[in-house]
């Protein structure tokens, strides 16, 4: 794991109007600007503002739905989404420092693909560029291209995907552009790689089209919820995203997930384990909780999530981070439940509450992803010595 510090790090995730399916009916939301880049821009710069390390964008192969099997075809949610992956090339050059992770569903797409656009995005941003994999094993999902949708091992070949991705990232060596124009040789071929993998599910040559990105190989992280996700999370990612009730259940994951990676050989590899939640928060906690009946009264029914659920103020949650930081997590993705709102009470509540606390820096402390989070530059594998 990370070397545990006083400071705890903290992600965004945008997903739409918010996390809530009612959020776009909320005054201060924007529905007709969804599918802008505007809207996009807007929301990280306010992300960037506060100095958070990085925010997320919600993606997926299919429509949302409130059943996460299958189509609901309701008409009273927002539906349908911009690709996450081309929303963060498209803010990249309007940010300086936060971190770009967009999420990719890894099943029914090719890991040769997503390298390039990854290690294009790191290009893009200057070394601030990740990915989140996902996946998915819905029929819907998968008649979109006509491969199986009964799929068996599906974080198993997320970790061979994740495989592929890296030694792609590392087919070039660092200094594998020459550039010389007195001797016409621009690169070295003897530093570009083969990577030749064959596993189950892949079978990729190499090398990359595109050169070893910026920070080398860009933040991979992943979302669990026990079993096959944690051991996905302890074997591939450098964050993983993990959704405890309460700090016991934090503690508990930690040292699952820490035993997990010990058994693969990764635990002298630094990691972070970031805990989800879903936030509603206003000035006072009455206020936050009459927002949240109005927001369950207009969709019509409870809302229910993968992450726990808060509602209250800036300084509650700031408790709560507290605590579930002390019991071994290094960070926290927070889930606005309605944009702008949620967002900007993160930025200019909580963020000031956790610095006045000495529990968040004030500044970015790096120009790159992986320096933010304190995770060094890897060395090439294919790179002689």
């Amino acid at each position: 794991m990370a070397n545990p510090s006083d400071h705890l790090h903290l992600a965004v995730a945008l997903d739409g109007a918010g996390w809530h399916p009612a959020a776009w009916r909320e005054p201060e939301a924007a529905p007709a600007r969804l599918f802008t880049p505007g809207y996009w821009a807007d929301l990280v710069g306010e992300a960037e503002r506060a100095s958070v390390d990085f925010v997320t964008i919600e993606d997926s192969l299919a429509l949302q739905s409130d059943d996460p099997r299958q189509p609901d075809n309701r008409t009273d949610r927002v539906r349908g989404r911009l690709d996450a992956m081309l929303i963060a090339a498209r803010i990249a050059p309007l940010t300086k420092r936060i971190g770009l992770v967009p999420t990719a569903v890894v099943t029914h797409t090719e890991p040769f693909h997503l390298s390039k656009s990854i290690a294009t995005l790191d290009y893009v941003s200057s070394g601030r560029a990740g990915i989140r994999v996902q996946v998915t094993g819905r029929a819907d999902v998968a008649a979109h291209f006509g491969r199986r949708h009964e799929l068996e091992d599906l974080f198993v070949e997320a970790a061979d995907y994740v495989e592929v991705l890296r030694r792609l990232w590392d087919s070039w060596e660092d200094d594998a552009e020459i550039r010389d124009v007195a001797s016409g040789r621009f690169i070295d071929r003897n530093k570009l790689h083969y990577i030749d993998f064959r596993g189950r599910w892949f079978s990729v040559k190499g090398p990359s089209i595109t050169p070893r990105p910026p920070q080398g190989q860009p933040l991979v992280a992943a979302l669990g919820h026990g079993g096959p996700s944690y051991q996905l999370i302890a074997e591939s990612a450098d964050v993983g995203f993990v959704t405890p009730r309460d700090a016991v259940q934090a503690a508990d994951i930690v040292i699952e997930i820490g035993a997990l990676r010990q058994a693969v050989g990764r635990d002298d590899e630094p990691m972070h384990l970031f805990g989800d939640l879903v936030v509603f928060l206003d000035d006072t906690a009455p206020a936050a909780a009459a927002r949240r009946r109005r927001l369950d009264d207009l969709a019509g029914a409870k809302f229910h999530s993968d992450a726990a659920l808060f509602t209250g103020t800036a300084a509650q949650l700031a408790d709560l981070l507290r605590d579930w930081h002390a019991a071994g997590l290094s960070g926290f993705r927070l889930r606005p439940a309605a944009l702008p709102h949620d967002l900007v009470r993160i930025t200019e509540r909580l963020v000031p509450e956790l610095r006045r606390r000495g529990l968040f820096r004030d500044d970015y402390p790096a120009d790159t992803l992986r320096g933010s989070l304190g995770l060094a530059r890897p060395r090439n594998r294919y790179a002689t010595a």
